[in-house]
């Protein structure tokens, strides 16, 4: 299976972001002003999918205010995985909010199998060079990359870091354990693949609960599952007992934020690069934590979040 993005709540966050963005419905409508409402058809109708984990719907929120501001009608469905949207992208799909090294990963087992020696550049820009002739064979363009990063993170309670002494993936090297993480991470390189042929670690059963999902940390806080993924950008794990266990291999790839578009669309739409790449020129790994707090800690709504992040910048 392919490489994902990546590969960065309290307990109620996955059911708070997935009443807004679950799996194939439409990313919750932002506030829209008369003038927004007025301007939301001069453009035409942009397509936006991607993920349906949290950080991703946030960041698809932001791509729908911005480019709803800017005149285009916006039709926003998330999925469960990078293979359930990227069946139909460029071809019906306009816009995704993407991550470096999970898009460019995905392509490469695409094009050469999925036993294909991944890409794991730790830069950014060096990773989307690599991918360069996959993109535009495919038909992609990746606008600006952002300096805000968010990669594949793996927790355990901290009661089980304290008892056995765990600290670093490498610690868990020969033990069994059950993973809970998303539907695809089965021989994922940053995911179960990596923790079990680079780290050594004897993982008994993925169990598909999601990616940062509620139902992934309540496995692990229960006990029906040892381990659980998560992003590096996961600011909520202390105040549930969890904890990240260090990426001390560095299996992770660069997984930068940036929008991927499809070429036909950019070509009869170019203003759409000026919209989105002042937001990935504004998001840091910083900013981008604490807006992930703001809503499963704090439990404001996404789309209030990104608006107030939106106007905060001066982009909306």
């Amino acid at each position: 299976m392919q490489v994902r993005r990546s590969l960065a709540a309290a307990l109620a966050v996955a059911s708070l972001f997935l009443a807004s963005a679950c799996a194939g419905d439409d990313v919750a409508s932002s506030p829209e002003d008369d003038a927004t409402t007025s301007a939301s058809a001069e453009k035409g109708t942009v397509s936006i999918s991607g993920q349906s984990f949290p950080e991703a719907a946030l960041v698809a929120s932001m791509y729908e205010q911005l480019l709803s501001s800017d005149g285009y009608s916006t039709d926003v469905k998330l999925v469960d995985a990078r293979d359930a949207y990227m069946a139909t992208f460029p071809e019906s799909i306009d816009v995704v909010p993407e991550y470096v090294g999970g898009i460019v990963n995905f392509l490469n087992a695409a094009e050469n199998g999925a036993d294909a020696k991944p890409l794991t550049a730790g830069d950014g820009q060096e990773l989307a060079d690599a991918g360069k002739k996959m993109l535009e064979s495919k038909g992609i363009t990746l606008l600006d990359l952002s300096e805000a990063t968010d990669t594949n993170a793996f927790f355990v309670t901290q009661k089980y870091s304290d008892d056995n002494g765990v600290t670093k993936l490498s610690d868990l090297e020969g033990k069994s354990v059950k993973l809970a993480a998303a539907p695809d991470c089965e021989g994922r390189l940053d995911c179960e693949g990596g923790l079990s042929d680079q780290y050594g670690i004897d993982v008994t059963e993925v169990l598909p609960l999601g990616y940062a999902s509620d139902q992934t940390y309540q496995s692990v806080l229960d006990g029906e599952s040892e381990l659980g993924e998560t992003s590096t950008t996961d600011g909520t794990l202390e105040s549930q007992g969890l904890v990240v266990l260090e990426d001390d291999k560095q299996i992770q790839p660069a997984q930068n934020l940036v929008p991927a578009v499809s070429d036909t669309f950019l070509a009869d739409h170019p203003d759409v690069a000026d919209v989105l790449n002042p937001l990935m020129a504004a998001l840091t790994t910083e900013k981008l934590t604490e807006l992930n707090g703001r809503v499963a800690v704090d439990r404001e709504k996404p789309e209030d979040v990104a608006k107030d992040f939106l106007e905060q910048e001066g982009l909306l």
